[in-house]
């Protein structure tokens, strides 16, 4: 028999799919499909993560010969044992509550290499989404990761509705790079903006600012306030009142946050 041939009677013996064989070794649904036609044959990696998949040794694998396949359970255990050393470990592990909630498992974990999907109330997994999501690529009220979307986001890239992250687009964004109504960053862009670099349509705090009223050593707009010595001429109040005067719906929350540079 074929490799081809060995890798189809393997699976259809675990009452495997070609996507869910995919799934278990990390590589993509038609890279399985391929193997398994002849079309392609797997590198070395992908043999090891087969061999120690199926539990089998990477000589009966490959050795092509015209005698029936035998099986793993009945195969030589000297020979499987050998090959554990070399073997590349690609662990899975999957918990799935039996308590749901909205038809949602209570928590859901499903992690491992390749693209394991967790979906539950609390979710982790290399992709979540759950009320309360943990993963690479998660989404969730609140939602931790590398690329994140929610209400309360932490991440790398997130968007959300408050956002911390090293870019940030949200109502509140926070990062090294942030954009949002009120966005705090090295370089931040949004109606109201606190940044070494600091660009919005009404108030701008920053290094270098530019918006309606801009407040920083290098300034751009209708109400400029430049340099530290401008700045301490002024109280927090007397900024409040600058503020309202020009944007008199602007929120409490923000006018406190924006006259903090300012003297009390």
């Amino acid at each position: 028999m074929t490799f081809s041939e060995k890798l189809y009677q393997l699976r259809k013996a675990r009452g495997l799919s070609q996507e869910n064989l995919a799934g278990h070794l990390g590589v993509s649904r038609q890279a399985v499909q391929k193997w398994e036609t002849g079309a392609s044959t797997p590198d070395v990696g992908n043999l090891v993560a087969i061999s120690e998949y199926f539990q089998v040794s990477l000589d009966s694998l490959l050795k092509d010969t015209g005698e029936a396949f035998v099986s793993p359970d009945n195969g030589d255990a000297e020979t499987q044992a050998f090959d554990i050393p070399y073997r590349l470990y690609r662990p899975h592990y999957e918990y799935k509550s039996k308590r749901t909630l909205f038809g949602l498992p209570l928590v859901h974990i499903n992690l491992g290499r390749g693209f394991y999907r967790a979906k539950g109330i609390i979710a982790i997994g290399n992709i979540a989404v759950g009320l309360i999501s943990l993963g690479i690529i998660s989404a969730g009220i609140l939602s931790v990761g590398c690329i994140s979307a929610g209400i309360l986001v932490l991440a790398a890239l997130g968007i959300g509705a408050f956002v911390f992250a090293a870019v940030a687009v949200g109502i509140l964004a926070v990062g090294g790079v942030a954009a949002g109504l009120f966005a705090v960053g090295g370089f931040s862009v949004g109606i109201y903006s606190l940044g070494g670099c600091a660009i919005a349509s009404r108030v701008a705090i920053g290094g270098y600012a530019n918006a309606h009223i801009a407040v920083g050593d290098q300034v751009s707009g209708f109400i400029e306030i430049a340099g530290q010595r401008q700045m301490h001429m002024l109280t927090a109040s007397q900024f409040r009142e600058i503020i309202l005067g020009e944007f008199p719906g602007t929120p409490s929350v923000i006018v406190k946050i924006l006259t903090l540079p300012f003297r009390h």
